[in-house]
């Protein structure tokens, strides 16, 4: 159970360095990059079925957490948004890709919510980026249990407009990033009244985030966005924690910006301790001097999957592919894999003079918003599998089979991931076209894959 006041944990045989869950987590995506609604209620009815992974505490409508990660659902905010701002003030309507959305959670205190805001404003006019305007995000807490309610945060969408010095997406993605991070040096660990509500659950062009306190049944219920047939995605990625031996927060609740997990890191400690060595030799052609005001790259305060997210993001933000940076943090058992090819071997062992393994039992989804994976531990120590249909729909769930029903002739592929493998699929509709024939496998040992939408013999 969430403990509200840290100082009752003085003198008690707790210690945050041993936290660790067990979750349920999965993602739906189509490999053609086509977005609907669909994605998004298919993804849900994941999270529905696998609610006996989450888990609550002595209040059966207080949950360990709940959430999924999206596209940014660019239709919803025309007509949620940006089609109001317009009438009203006469800007120009952006474009997708021309404008970030953050999902923040704050004070409930409407003094001290706007002054946070107020600061976060100036944050991102000095980074040369525009607030565009604010949403509250509507939300129905009647379910909630009253641990949960009594830290339930203020959430508040921010929009921010994109400077036309920034060229392309990655470039944008890595402004935001240095914009939530200097956020979250000034609010969440600054002195400003009310700054411990403040935590960004996302700040992207490419992705947001729902999540909470919450049991996955009330995910929807606490968000009627999510109800909204407006929103469109060709990805989604949920998550239901149970945190065995953790306090849930609000914040704590997955997916994080780039991933979720389902098991624990036992090598954490040398993980940050390594990651702290390293910082003052750091050197970063995509950040440049801003780098600096960007350590230290792990938050102190996070679980064990938050502080390993900070370390995934930073390293795709530095201009690492997301499966490159998968592979460099959760190797495969590479050392004496007979089989293995000579350049992936060169591969590993090249790496693990940059990155020490990550590791523990765990089974990883992670995406960028434009590609989306999964990867399992070398000791496949947390069962997962995978479905791909002939429609291009490709479904990833965790410990369990039949989350989702389909009909047998529907199937192209399925299978038990093996210990150390990883799944990989692009969901950008311009890479699409008609193949003859397919290139899928998922071979033994381990062995990485790619599923690409335009290699995928698909009718």
């Amino acid at each position: 159970m969430y403990i509200p006041d840290p100082s009752l944990l003085k003198d008690t045989l707790y210690d945050p360095r041993t936290e660790h869950d067990a979750c349920g987590i999965g993602f739906v995506a189509d490999v053609h990059g086509r977005k609907s609604n669909t994605i998004m209620r298919q993804a849900l009815t994941v999270l529905m079925n696998l609610r006996h992974r989450g888990a609550s505490g002595n209040e059966p409508n207080t949950g360990d957490g709940a959430g999924i990660l999206l596209q940014i659902p660019h239709a919803f905010f025309q007509e949620q948004f940006f089609q109001q701002r317009h009438a009203r003030d006469r800007y120009s309507k952006p474009t997708p890709g021309q404008y970030g959305v953050g999902m923040l959670f704050m004070p409930p205190d409407p003094y001290q919510r706007r002054a946070l805001e107020a600061r976060f404003e100036e944050i991102v006019g000095v980074e040369g980026q525009r607030v565009l305007g604010w949403r509250t995000v509507p939300v129905d807490g009647k379910s909630l249990g009253a641990t949960a309610a009594s830290r339930q945060p203020v959430v508040r969408q921010v929009f921010i407009g994109r400077s036309a010095r920034l060229d392309d997406d990655l470039a944008f993605e890595r402004k935001l990033y240095v914009i939530r991070r200097r956020a979250e040096k000034a609010l969440r660990y600054g002195d400003l009244p009310g700054s411990d509500w403040f935590y960004a659950a996302s700040l992207s062009c490419r992705t947001i985030v729902y999540k909470g306190m919450l049991t996955a049944p009330q995910l929807e219920e606490f968000y009627p966005d999510l109800a909204d047939p407006a929103i469109e995605t060709s990805l989604a990625v949920v998550h239901s924690r149970f945190s065995t031996n953790t306090f849930p927060t609000w914040d704590r609740a997955q997916p994080f910006r780039y991933m979720c997990h389902n098991g624990e890191i036992n090598t954490l400690r040398g993980n940050i301790n390594w990651m702290r060595a390293r910082e003052p030799l750091l050197e970063s052609e995509q950040f440049g001097m801003d780098l600096a005001r960007m350590l230290p790259v792990i938050n102190p305060d996070g679980s064990d999957t938050a502080m390993f997210d900070n370390v995934l993001e930073f390293l795709v933000l530095n201009g690492r592919s997301l499966p490159h940076a998968m592979m460099m943090m959760i190797p495969e058992p590479w050392s004496h894999h007979e089989s293995m090819s000579r350049e992936k071997r060169a591969f590993y062992e090249y790496h693990s003079c940059l990155m020490e393994p990550w590791d523990g039992p765990a089974a990883i989804v992670f995406t960028d918003g434009v590609t989306v994976g999964a990867t399992l531990d070398r000791n496949g120590l947390r069962p997962a599998r995978y479905t791909l249909t002939r429609a291009g729909l490709l479904v990833l769930f965790c410990s369990y089979v039949e989350v989702f029903s389909y009909f047998a002739g529907e199937i192209l592929a399925e299978a038990l991931f093996l210990f150390g493998a990883t799944l990989f699929a692009c969901c950008l509709a311009a890479s699409v076209r008609r193949p003859s024939a397919s290139t899928f496998a998922l071979t033994a040992f381990g062995l990485t894959v790619a599923i690409v939408a335009k290699s995928v013999g698909i009718v």
